[in-house]
């Protein structure tokens, strides 16, 4: 049961349990243990997803050489920690690159292997942001709304699905959520150890995501405004001391996550050259008449916002309600993302407690607001990106929308039928999220049907090449049955044991035929059209949730 505070006796009765019965200190124990065997599952048995031999092969690198060169559009932190138990393992890899993608033809040690060794570091990335989400709503809220938090989390599936793959979506989701908690923390008590902390988190979300400056600089700005406690919002003067000690501390780890390295930037002569730690220098042209020769602390780093704000710019192809857009930058996508991959009970809860302003519930409502802002800008940022391709790119909302939905709790506790129709609610939730297991990666609200999911939204979205090990089992219960098989996924089939002939776009063949929702689509291929002829016919069956199976014998 669920409970937070002492209640007269006849609703004590009611739940047989005070705050610090033991059986209620469990309650978060066997909900975080819920979602490490949720994701462990999920490991065991999916296939490498489409960014994921890019993150290992990069955090090996790092490791290994001390150099941050490949696919160098994300920070260290996340690689680092997911690379760790492997960071003396040498890495035999054979990667082809393409225009539009890359595939692995050689991985040694095999895929699976490399699954089992790197995603579990992830899967403790997420019991951090579990841990985190329970300790911040039982503070704001209380231990009842946190343990009603908690149990949301534990069957949230795209909180399962990322927290189980080897990729940075998770860490930072975790970090973006810890600043928004410490500066609450620093907020009541502006100390210097308190400071000190604001700053390693500020720096852990620079070193997570190329997002992460504009969310550095909202919690700067307002660690200037401040003042402490709850006393008045704005502080007489600016705290510029602890906000530039901050800045510094952040700064400083920063330079650390990329190993101290400086480089040097050379500007004149029509060209730019930049020299970095451990790899070959880079030029291109510049029509500047700027000269200039300097040192650059951590310049990968500024290599790699770069690297993602020019890609942002030039877009990249989204599939989006049964149509392509080749340049992305849909203004809807995300809010209809969330609709459509978000787990109905989670939304009614959120929709609830802002229709009912929880917050004034809260043991500090301007706390709340506060940390509100984060996921204010940064679905702000978010609506007008044009890398349209999967919900995982706002992973962050989802602590922020548990915290307010464990909200609820202090309005349903007041009396027995709002406590069980809570508890009613959250069992349907765990219900819903293992319609999927383990295939998180695509879950659809129940609204939509897992095969017309594709329609509406491809990628990473349902699709993102993790049905490899459930097409090999396939396989082997049907030894005589030759396969075309037409893959979404950076992983060579092959790796996986899979024996399957290559499925070529414009070929209309007879025969088994395994294709990719996301080829159905075109969102990724270079000719849109290439399998809609098989739009025409209806799949026998779908392996894992994301893959069709056509018998066209």
């Amino acid at each position: 049961m669920l409970n937070a505070k002492c209640y007269p006796s006849t609703e004590t009765a009611a739940i047989a349990a005070t705050p610090n019965s033991p059986r209620l200190r469990l309650i978060p124990c066997v909900l975080l243990a819920l979602f490490a065997a949720q994701s462990l599952w999920f490991i065991a048995t999916q296939s490498l997803t489409y960014d994921e031999p890019a993150h290992i092969l990069a955090g090996s690198d790092a490791w290994r050489l001390g150099k941050f060169e490949r696919w160098n559009d994300h920070p260290p932190l996340g690689r680092l920690w997911l690379a760790l138990p492997i960071a003396r393992t040498p890495l035999d890899a054979q990667v082809e690159f393409t225009d539009r993608d890359f595939l692995v033809t050689r991985l040694s040690p095999g895929p699976e292997w490399l699954a089992r060794h790197t995603r579990p570091m992830n899967t403790l990335v997420g019991l951090a942001l579990g841990v985190a989400l329970w300790f911040a709503t039982r503070r704001i809220f209380s231990e009842g709304a946190a343990n009603v938090a908690l149990a949301l989390f534990a069957f949230t599936p795209s909180l399962i699905a990322h927290f189980s793959v080897a990729t940075t979506d998770g860490i930072g989701a975790l970090f973006i959520f810890l600043v928004a908690v410490q500066l609450v923390h620093w907020r009541h008590r502006p100390t210097a150890s308190q400071t000190i902390l604001m700053g390693l988190v500020l720096g852990g979300l620079l070193l997570s995501k190329f997002y992460a400056p504009p969310l550095v600089l909202l919690a700067l700005v307002l660690m200037l405004l401040l003042g402490p406690g709850d006393t008045r919002l704005l502080a007489n003067k600016l705290n510029w001391k602890p906000a530039l000690s901050a800045f510094v501390i952040a700064l400083f780890m920063l330079w650390a996550g990329y190993f101290f390295h400086v480089s040097h930037l050379d500007v004149g002569d029509g060209h730019v050259r930049a020299s970095f730690p451990n790899r070959p220098p880079r030029d291109w042209p510049s029509n500047t008449r700027l000269h200039l020769s300097t040192f650059v602390p951590a310049g990968e780093f500024v290599e790699g916002l770069r690297l993602v704000a020019r890609n942002n710019h030039s877009g990249r192809p989204a599939w989006f309600l049964g149509k392509l857009y080749p340049h992305g930058g849909i203004l809807a996508y995300y809010p209809v993302a969330v609709a459509l991959k978000w787990p109905t009970i989670l939304l009614l809860f959120v929709v609830a407690g802002v229709c009912l302003r929880i917050w004034r519930n809260s043991r500090s409502p301007s706390d709340v607001l506060l940390m509100m802002l984060f996921p204010l800008v940064f679905f702000a940022f978010a609506l007008n990106a044009k890398f349209n391709i999967g919900e995982r790119h706002i992973l962050p909302l989802y602590p922020f929308a548990l915290l307010l939905a464990g909200g609820i709790w202090e309005r349903a506790r007041a009396t027995k039928l709002g406590r069980v129709l809570v508890i009613f609610l959250l069992c349907l939730n765990a219900a819903d999220a293992l319609r999927y297991a383990p295939d998180y990666l695509a879950y659809f609200n129940i609204f939509i049907r897992p095969h017309n999911s594709w329609r509406l939204l491809t990628d990473s979205n349902l699709d993102w090449g993790q049905g490899l090990i459930s097409l090999r089992d396939y396989q082997r219960q049907h030894p005589d049955q030759p396969i075309q098989l037409a893959y979404f996924g950076s992983v060579d089939p092959a790796l996986y044991g899979i024996q399957a002939a290559p499925l070529p776009p414009h070929q209309a063949s007879e025969g088994t035929l395994v294709v990719s929702p996301t080829l159905l689509s075109g969102q990724n291929l270079s000719d849109p059209d290439g399998y809609h002829w098989l739009w025409d016919y209806a799949p026998g069956r779908m392996i894992n949730h994301n893959m069709f199976v056509y018998d066209l014998r």
